[in-house]
């Protein structure tokens, strides 16, 4: 009797082709998927809070399927995607650096390229308000907002900033200003290109010591 061939030749298995394992094919692709529609939802969510799932699937070149099978609502798309912006945002700040000149100087400094990265991210910031609730977004930029308080704890020891009222209520007042000026944009009674020299200004005035 003759023999039976593999008519999928030598190299391929029954976990896939070349012999490359089944699991870890579908683990790139999944990879790649929750890339691609985290790329496409931040830039969707960055031009109108309402765009909903399907024409972010669309944009993302996956099926609705494959996106609810990544993210089951909404509010976990935008939940990842905040995520996502603050890794960003929190890379670019990286490049400031807070430990030259005056604590007020490197807070005005930081506040004018927070606004920056802030005002790219304007309406996705309206979707998380919407969809996690203040809390859960405050939790969120929690991440970035170390720098301020390290500034704000080194101006304290200078004697640049005020030390009457606590660490943590300063920190929180910036977070406030930033995204009060976001909202002030939004509803049209305050200029972008004016926000964050505003912002560095109100700060700077909050925290002068008395």
């Amino acid at each position: 009797m003759a023999s039976v061939t593999n008519r999928r030749g030598p190299a391929a298995t029954e976990s896939g082709a070349a012999g490359e394992p089944m699991p870890e094919r579908r683990r790139a692709d999944a990879r790649r998927s929750i890339a691609a529609i985290l790329d496409a939802a931040l830039a969707s969510l960055n031009r109108s809070p309402e765009v909903n799932i399907v024409e972010i699937a669309r944009a993302a070149g996956v099926g609705r399927v494959t996106l609810y099978g990544h993210f089951p609502t909404k509010e976990a798309l935008v939940d990842a995607v905040v995520a996502e912006a603050i890794t960003r945002a929190d890379r670019a700040l990286d490049a400031i650096d807070l430990d030259a000149g005056s604590a007020p100087t490197a807070l005005a400094r930081l506040a004018a390229s927070s606004w920056h990265i802030l005002n790219q991210h304007r309406q996705l910031m309206v979707a998380g308000q919407r969809h996690l609730g203040p809390q859960r977004l405050r939790a969120h930029h929690d991440r970035v907002m170390h720098r301020v308080q390290e500034v704000i704890a080194r101006g304290q020891e200078g004697g640049d900033i005020r030390t009457d009222l606590p660490t943590d209520w300063l920190v929180a007042t910036y977070y406030a200003l930033l995204h009060a000026a976001a909202d002030e944009v939004n509803a049209g009674r305050l200029d972008e290109r004016q926000a964050g020299e505003a912002v560095a200004a109100t700060m700077t005035a909050a925290l002068r010591p008395s």
